[in-house]
């Protein structure tokens, strides 16, 4: 759940409109705690973990959930997706440096996975992406890469 301020804030700043796109967030799964997080990232063996780390009211996030909600169910054979708020868990902000509004991280068999998309930073996708089969595309190299156990 939002606490108060960040119900606030959302009509504040997004007003009636994000409702539909908070809603949007409801259908991918939210990891609470640190401690879920690890957890969702241990026991996958076989899929590709992917996180988005965000806020649900943000605009960039709110691009980047459409996409994964839209995505969820072509890649549910190889990945599995999960949304954490950083504020209300702020466990992995320092160590994966979580400072822009949208960060996507990838995970397989407990191993975070690097990824080169040519913007210098290996290490995570920290914009949004709109396009469905660009974001398949990238899952599957993920999921490859990370098969053979190689640096994409």
């Amino acid at each position: 759940e939002m606490c108060i301020r960040d119900r606030w804030y959302q009509r504040r700043v997004h007003g009636d409109n994000s409702k539909l796109h908070r809603k949007m967030s409801y259908l991918l799964p939210h990891l609470d705690s640190g401690w879920e997080v690890d957890q969702a990232i241990l026991s996958e063996e076989d899929r590709v973990v992917i996180i988005r780390f965000g806020h649900d009211y943000d605009p960039q996030c709110m691009i980047m959930d459409e996409t994964l909600l839209k995505v969820a169910e072509d890649v549910k054979l190889f990945a599995v997706i999960y949304l954490v708020d950083i504020t209300e868990v702020p466990d992995f902000n320092t160590m994966y440096e979580l400072y822009d509004p949208v960060t996507v991280m990838f995970f397989f068999r407990n191993k975070h996975m690097m990824i080169d998309l040519g913007t210098g930073n290996n290490n995570k996708i920290n914009w949004p992406i709109s396009d469905k089969q660009e974001f398949i595309d990238i899952v599957e190299t993920v999921y490859k890469g990370a098969r053979k156990g190689t640096l994409l």
